[in-house]
């Protein structure tokens, strides 16, 4: 055999693929789901904007007190439908700091409604650190310091006091850890169930799945209103605050979960002949480990963002219950009960400001669905 070397060519470039990929590129082939969800989900900046908001009202929640200047049912007598007062900075000129000007009531015979007389000559600069009436933070420690308070010559009611001459803005700070409270705990409810049921019936199927679809189908069939009405009404009269919170939280939970079920259902079905899963199988996991650790975690982002589309729809259910007068009661504070002390029309034609709570419920309800969207279109992070 010939030793001699060769005479053919060889090319010692490295191979380059025809197809030109950026570091940038191959650095999102390399990244893991999570990273590519976020990286998507920041540059929707809406539903960015969104989360942020929400971020910071449930890390108001527990200091609620600390940040309200009154108490949810601390009364002024001297100010009854006091409008809202300006917070200003300076005076003729001169700054001041923070402060408010002093406002004196008049009951106007005439058309019998009260009217108010603002002394803007002297300016009240807001006390800040300063001892109050008492409660309490993260619902366990016993403060009286809030960050701001009116002088002894004038009061401070940012958007306004009601008939009894309790401060709105108080007010809506404490109706937020109810009202936006009451929604994670019927969703947790909510999901617990959905899922359990959906699961099962997608899995296993035959009987257990006929069984399940007649519930979610009955359950469905009902008209939804009438029956929450039904089930509040039911709530014994007697019972305090907290309990109606969680019953009504129940209640909501209970009535949303079969649209949750069907759809976890209709996933599994799918999911379950799948090779991994007949893999799973074979290898004798049990029907719980199957589920658990294989068909959730592939249905995990539809969850995620179903959550956040339905924790609106229960802020909304306990509205609509308290307004009635069938969902949470005074002495509770939530943003419906103060929606039910203003269902005279024609108190807020003349006192505008008694309707300021329905515009929290609004903004929160536009931002979980702006976020909602934003996590829909986000967690296929391989799409777009």
């Amino acid at each position: 055999m010939s030793t001699q070397p060769s005479n053919r060519y060889v090319d010692t470039t490295p191979w380059v693929d025809d197809v030109d990929i950026s570091a940038l590129e191959r650095a999102d082939m390399d990244a893991p789901a999570w990273l590519l969800t976020w990286r998507k989900f920041r540059r929707h900046r809406i539903a960015l904007i969104s989360a942020i908001f929400l971020g910071i009202c449930y890390l108001i929640l527990p200091v609620a007190g600390f940040i309200a200047p009154y108490t949810p049912n601390e009364r002024s007598a001297d100010y009854l439908y006091a409008p809202p007062q300006g917070m200003h900075l300076w005076h003729e000129g001169e700054f001041v700091g923070p402060f408010v000007y002093p406002i004196t009531a008049e009951a106007d015979l005439s058309s019998f409604q009260w009217t108010y007389t603002t002394d803007t000559t002297t300016p009240a600069p807001l006390e800040f650190f300063c001892k109050g009436e008492e409660y309490r933070l993260f619902g366990l420690i016993a403060s009286d310091t809030h960050l701001f308070c009116a002088p002894a010559s004038a009061s401070v009611f940012l958007w306004g006091s009601d008939r009894l001459g309790r401060d709105v803005f108080s007010r809506i700070l404490y109706g937020a850890q109810l009202s936006l409270t009451v929604g994670l705990i019927g969703i947790t409810v909510s999901f617990v169930l959905g899922i359990t049921f959906g699961a099962i019936a997608g899995y296993f199927g035959g009987k257990t799945d006929w069984i399940i679809n007649r519930v979610i189908e009955i359950l469905r069939s009902l008209p939804e209103l009438p029956l929450w009405l039904a089930l509040s009404a039911a709530v014994p009269s007697n019972w305090g605050p907290v309990a109606v919170f969680f019953i009504i939280s129940i209640i909501l939970g209970l009535l949303d979960w079969p649209g949750l079920a069907r759809a976890v259902r209709s996933k599994f079905l799918s999911l379950r002949e799948e090779e991994y899963v007949k893999a799973a199988e074979m290898m004798g996991a049990k029907p719980a480990r199957v589920i658990r650790r294989h068909l959730l975690p592939n249905f995990m982002s539809h969850l995620i963002a179903s959550a956040t589309l339905s924790i609106p729809a229960m802020i909304l259910g306990e509205t609509a219950l308290s307004f009635l007068g069938l969902g949470l009661r005074a002495p509770a504070v939530s943003w419906g009960v103060m929606l039910n002390d203003a269902q005279n029309l024609a108190s807020i034609e003349i006192y505008w400001w008694t309707a300021i709570p329905m515009l929290p419920i609004i903004v929160v309800v536009l931002a979980f669905n702006f976020l909602g969207d934003g996590l829909r279109a986000s967690l296929d992070p391989y799409k777009g």
